[in-house]
């Protein structure tokens, strides 16, 4: 009872990381059948199993949509301040209490943003097919990170097991060789009437005047992109939010495709009721299903990756593998996102980085359990704990 009252926090979560280990999640799932991928596995170098706690809670902040986002946030600064505020001591350090707990929360998701660090890699058995990103940017693009180069780019696909990616900067075309890690393929994604469509192959500028006046008009982009020899396909988030009852017209028209799993924030939630509608769709008429890391040189994990074979076509062209804690995002309320996030995190877990969260605990424990020197003030380097404790002791006589 002693130690539960002192260190409640790491007991909690000792209890937290086993209890999760009952209902784990598959390291991988296949967005279109829901089962776990024969052949393909998600790898961790060893220095992210080393720091499993950091790595693993800056890549769940990643896997945050944007609603979910503004909850967890929302709820966890104001849940710390009041941590720090309510607790014991001078009105001053109360104060700076309650103001560490919010900015180190902060910091917290601006390293998950930018901080460089080890990412897991996929790996496949199926030399057959290429693993491939159907949708990413440099800054070209109005909203890419500054300095985010073509070969930045291929090296954050590399280091996560992609062997090819289009190249789909907003309305500016990628057509030119680069001598990089792996293939860089041309595309475009190119913006009309609410909706962004991603252009994959050898495309050519068009006035997107034309396709920017109605639904009508931007239906017409098909056919363009069919003449010019390239596929089109419809991006998420805009056909969920804007273009939802135009689906049977996008398929009329000539799309050849559709995202059904997309890492940016905005799009992260989409609902599995409303991925199976469009998977539906996809079946009957033989379309294209992909996922879409949708990277913008911010962040530093993807949530998905495509298994593209070259032998198929439409629907059996792709099988499209994702993160579960990504799938998740549209099947919780965001008022949740608190408490279910933290909770998919450790489900997520492997068992090297569920031992190396306990390892991390139980040293911390220890640490804290030897007493400081005697008239020492509070610290946290180890010349500011006795060393007594450890001492061996030789009988007396």
């Amino acid at each position: 009872m002693n130690l539960l009252r002192r260190h409640p926090i790491a007991l909690v979560l000792l209890a937290l990381l086993l209890l999760s280990a009952l209902q784990p999640l598959p390291a991988l799932l296949d967005a279109v059948t829901g089962t776990v991928p024969p052949g393909a596995d998600l790898v961790r170098p060893a220095s992210y199993t080393v720091v499993a706690p950091l790595s693993n809670v800056l890549d769940a902040l990643t896997f945050l949509s944007l609603a979910r986002a503004r909850a967890f946030l929302v709820v966890w600064v104001i849940g710390l301040a009041a941590w720090g505020a309510l607790r014991r001591a001078t009105l001053g350090r109360r104060l700076r209490r309650a103001l560490v707990g919010p900015l180190a929360l902060v910091l917290i998701g601006v390293a998950a943003v930018l901080l460089p660090r080890p990412v897991p890699s996929l790996v496949t058995s199926d030399s057959t097919v290429t693993v491939l990103d159907y949708h990413a940017h440099t800054a070209v693009s109005h909203d890419g990170r500054p300095g985010w180069r073509v070969e930045d780019l291929a090296a954050w696909h590399a280091a996560q097991g992609f062997e090819a990616s289009y190249v789909t900067d907003h309305n500016v075309i990628f057509d030119r060789p680069v001598d990089a890690s792996i293939r860089l393929l041309p595309g475009v994604e190119w913006s009309v009437y609410a909706q962004h469509i991603v252009a994959i192959g050898a495309v050519v500028p068009i006035d997107r005047r034309v396709y920017d006046r109605d639904t009508r008009a931007l239906l017409g982009l098909f056919a363009e992109l069919h003449r010019q020899g390239a596929l089109g396909l419809a991006s998420l988030p805009e056909y969920w939010v804007n273009h939802w009852g135009d689906l049977d017209a996008f398929v009329a028209a000539g799309v050849d495709g559709f995202e059904i799993v997309n890492c940016a924030p905005k799009a992260i939630g989409f609902p599995a009721s409303l991925r199976a509608r469009v998977l539906q769709l996809a079946a009957q008429h033989d379309l294209l299903v992909v996922g879409a890391s949708d990277n913008h040189g911010w962040g530093k994990v993807t949530c998905v990756w495509n298994l593209s074979s070259p032998s198929a076509h439409g629907y059996a062209a792709n099988h499209v593998i994702a993160r579960p804690i990504a799938l998740a995002q549209g099947d919780w309320e965001p008022w949740t996102a608190a408490y279910t996030q933290p909770w998919l995190m450790l489900r997520s877990l492997s068992w090297s980085e569920r031992s190396s969260w306990i390892t991390w605990i139980l040293v911390i424990l220890i640490y804290r359990a030897v007493p400081r020197r005697a008239g020492d003030a509070r610290g946290i380097g180890i010349l500011a704990r006795s060393l007594q404790v450890f001492k061996v002791r030789r009988p007396q006589g």
